[in-house]
């Protein structure tokens, strides 16, 4: 009985033994094993030179329509929304003193043109016909000044965007009647940081889009950049006007503003290829040297565009660089190139 069981554990044993002889010959082999990466070799493109910024839109001019002094208000000929012309006459004050006006201007040039007459005949002399001139141009430049204080025009085109008081009020200087925003074209300050302040020039095109209006682009033209920076953000303010000739544009919409500087040629690679230090923000990516090892590059990353990143600094033209099979590579290791 006793030689039986020496016997079944002996079998036993035998057995273990086979099993992890097979596992130590499976890490042997998977140790051994070279990985099969896919390279790309590093080359230089333009690579588009740009920055997103956000801002809100605001109107080119904004004219607060109102007389010189108080007065009662006749006539109020637009509201809010209305879109009103150059020229176009918003309200129309009391005329009281419009006409007399009036009426002092008429008597003032009829009383010129006889004194003219006699001019002419010798019958008053040059000082008084000048006296009464000078007169009839004060009326005259009297006469424009209170129209112009009466007969309430828009000085833009633009919209209507307030009317503070109602027909028949008394105007009293505390608020405008009528606020008009000239909106064709919109204008946008955008915030840019002064590291860029050399790359920004009037006349450059910029490009935008606005929350309001998905899926629609809008094309602008930096008009004026301000000559003094921001000491507690280190932005300098770049107005960009936008023609906005569909007046799709309002003032107080919030835009993304894509603002181009231009191109560089710089070595690019595709996105896939740079990976991120554990527990730090250096990025790397993975060459081969002329064996065939693996070694690993510091970069320096800039610009992100079509599944590419711009490389600052790092990489050679010619590097050849692993794109596929870097997630589990190791400095140093062997490798296989494939497809």
């Amino acid at each position: 009985m006793n030689k039986k069981l020496l016997f079944a554990a002996g079998l036993i044993l035998a057995a273990c033994g086979q099993q992890n002889s097979g596992s130590t010959a499976v890490v042997s082999t998977q140790q051994e094993a070279i990985p099969q990466v896919s390279i790309i070799t590093a080359a230089k493109e333009k690579v588009p030179q740009t920055a997103l910024y956000s801002s809100t839109v605001q109107a080119n001019v904004v004219n607060n329509i109102a007389p010189q002094s108080g007065g009662r208000i006749q006539k109020l000929n637009v509201e809010v929304g209305d879109y009103v012309s150059k020229g176009q006459v918003l309200a129309e004050m009391d005329r009281v003193q419009l006409d007399q006006a009036q009426l002092k201007l008429k008597n003032d040039e009829t009383e010129l043109e006889r004194v003219r007459a006699l001019l002419a005949q010798g019958g008053i002399s040059q000082a008084d016909f000048d006296q009464l001139e000078l007169a009839c141009n004060v009326s005259r430049s009297s006469y424009s000044n209170i129209e112009e204080n009466t007969i309430l025009r828009s000085p833009v085109s633009g919209v209507v965007t307030a009317r503070n008081y109602d027909r028949g009020d008394m105007y009293a200087m505390a608020q405008p009647i009528y606020t008009v925003q000239q909106i064709t074209p919109v204008k946008i300050l955008v915030a840019i940081s002064e590291t860029d302040y050399t790359r920004v020039h009037k006349g450059d095109r910029v490009s935008l889009s606005a929350d309001a209006l998905p899926g629609k682009s809008f094309e602008g033209t930096v008009n004026r950049l301000y000559p003094t920076m921001d000491s507690a953000t280190h932005t300098f303010n770049v107005e960009v006007l936008v023609p906005n000739s569909r007046r799709e544009l309002r003032p107080g919409m919030y835009v993304r503003v894509t603002v181009n500087f231009g191109d560089s040629n710089s070595i690019t690679v595709p996105d896939v290829a740079v990976n991120k230090m554990q527990g730090a923000g250096t990025r790397t990516v993975f060459v081969l040297d002329e064996q065939d090892c693996a070694v690993v590059k510091i970069v320096t990353l800039g610009r992100h565009f079509n599944g590419k990143y711009e490389i600052l600094s790092g990489l050679q033209e010619g590097d050849r660089v692993v794109v596929k099979g870097n997630s589990t590579l190791k400095a140093g290791q062997k490798v296989e190139i494939g497809q």
